[in-house]
């Protein structure tokens, strides 16, 4: 299984590429530059790291993701799930609704995400 965690950078790097793909790896790298003051080795440092996880592709000098934003979320959260909840989905929900209490609203929503994927 892929790593799905980012840091704070790779974060910020991720949004930037997700927001402006597909795009050159030139133009990237003065992207990053205006947005981060990074030199052209960083940026493509982390674009290789990127890449290595299977997260963006740079193919003939365009980049693009190969998971797009919303992929990757549920990909990082089912990560966590199963690393912090040993997979178990009513565990998380349990141990977030003992911190934070649920509104009217979020209940029916989970009620019909429920409901759609019962068998």
């Amino acid at each position: 299984m892929e790593d799905y965690k980012l840091g704070a950078m790779e974060t910020k790097f991720a949004e930037l590429m997700w927001n402006n793909e597909p795009i050159a790896s030139g133009e990237l790298v003065k992207l990053c530059q205006k947005e981060f003051s990074w030199k052209k080795s960083t940026t493509y440092t982390m674009l290789r790291r990127l890449c290595e996880r299977k997260i963006f592709q740079n193919k003939n000098g365009v980049v693009s993701s190969v998971i797009n934003r919303q992929e990757f979320q549920a990909l990082q959260s089912e990560q966590f799930i199963n690393e912090t909840f040993d997979g178990s989905l009513p565990h998380f929900l349990a141990a977030f609704a003992t911190r934070s209490k649920l509104s009217e609203d979020e209940i029916d929503e989970l009620q019909k995400l429920i409901n759609q994927h019962k068998r």
